[in-house]
This record gives structure tokens, sequence and C-alpha cells, in this order.
């Protein structure tokens, strides 16, 4: 158990850059982090936060997630039309959305505290200045 422990905190271990943002800025655009992972509702605080360093920061990581789900779906239906990959592609499908719940679940939970923390896996990726 202590090493599983040990697997999903090497798992969590992200960048912070919570310390890059303003007290203030985190406290008033929390929301606005949470909207960047609820799928199209990342234009809210896209185009409402321009200015908020926090707000952006949660706007990349929900649509560096979005974008990373797109591909590997668009990846795993072409090879699904392999009869001979079909099955494990269904079955990794199933591995990517649970998995892009659990990400959005830990990005909303990073919102709400006011941490601007990297998302495992897809975090280091920056599509958004």
């Amino acid at each position: 158990m202590a090493d599983l422990n040990n697997k999903f905190d090497e798992f969590t271990n992200t960048a912070d850059h919570t310390a890059e943002c303003d007290a203030a800025d985190i406290q008033g655009n929390k929301i606005m982090g949470v909207f960047a992972y609820l799928g199209l509702l990342l234009l809210i605080p896209l185009f409402g936060a321009k200015n908020s360093k926090f707000a952006r920061f949660h706007v990349n990581q929900g649509l560096v997630l979005w974008v990373a789900v797109i591909v590997v779906n668009i990846v795993l239906t072409i090879l699904g039309k392999i009869p001979v990959v079909k099955i494990v592609a269904s079955i990794a499908s199933y591995i990517v959305s649970f998995l892009e719940l659990v990400l959005c679940v830990m990005g909303i939970v990073n919102a709400c505290n006011g941490k601007a923390k990297e998302l495992p896996l897809i975090g280091s990726f920056q599509l958004i200045k």
C-alpha cells in the first residue's frame, strides 16, 4: 500500500505556479478557473478574464486537456477501424475517458483551492500564454 501511495504522490507531484499569481487575482477568479475544465465553458474565462494570470493558467490547462483528448480519440477511432486492434482501441477509449475525468476533477480542485498547479501528464504543455 505504501508503494501505491508513493506512485500516486509521484504522479501528482507537478510544478506549482501559484506564487506567480496575485492573491487578489486568485480569490477573484476561482470560478473562472473551474469553468476552464468544463469543455466549451472554457471560453468564458478565456474571453472574460483576459487579464487574470490565474484564470489564464487554468484555461491553458483545460485547453491542453481538451485538445489532447480529442487527438487521442481521433487516433483511437482510426485504429478502431482495424479489425485486429478494434477491441484494444475500445478499451483504450474508456481508459482515456476515465483519465480525462480524473484530470478535470484534479484541475477543478486546484482551481477551487486557489492553486495554479500543473496537471499530471499534460500540464507542462502551453497553448496560451
